[in-house]
């Protein structure tokens, strides 16, 4: 499981460090894709085989089920860490993601996000109360 909040630049190049925490559970391969609500996410090769194969299983007729088959297909990369531990993200998951110079790697559990840290900091919830009241509607 992926957590925890860190910060990393981002090289001329498009590298970026992923936390050391996070190597291990990636070193058997992963896959960089653009990701709801306008960040990145990196997963490990088998989670993201395990998600295809669910888009990959929506009926073919329905045009949504397309749409998304299509958008996250079209955005995957697979991508490989160097010996300094950093990846390169394709520019097209960049500009998604309008990431600069600057990246917020955020663990969310199967996956790894990645925001601008602008974006990251308007996620969330203004108030302990906003978080209480989102658990209970989740039953949580």
């Amino acid at each position: 499981m992926f957590i925890g909040e860190y910060r990393h630049s981002v090289d001329a190049k498009g590298r970026v460090a992923i936390p050391a925490r996070f190597r291990l559970q990636l070193e058997q391969g992963a896959v960089v894709v653009r990701w709801v609500e306008g960040c990145a996410a990196i997963f490990p090769k088998a989670a993201f085989e395990a998600l295809a194969e669910k888009v990959s299983s929506l009926p073919i007729a329905n045009e949504q089920a397309r749409a998304v088959s299509r958008f996250l297909f079209s955005s995957a990369f697979e991508v490989e860490r160097d010996p300094q531990g950093r990846v390169v993200l394709p520019a097209a998951i960049r500009e998604w993601a309008s990431l600069g110079s600057e990246a917020v790697i955020v663990g969310a559990g199967e996956r790894v996000d990645i925001w601008a840290p602008e974006v990251w900091a308007a996620k969330g919830f203004g108030s302990p109360e906003e978080l209480s009241d989102a658990l209970s509607g989740l039953g949580l």
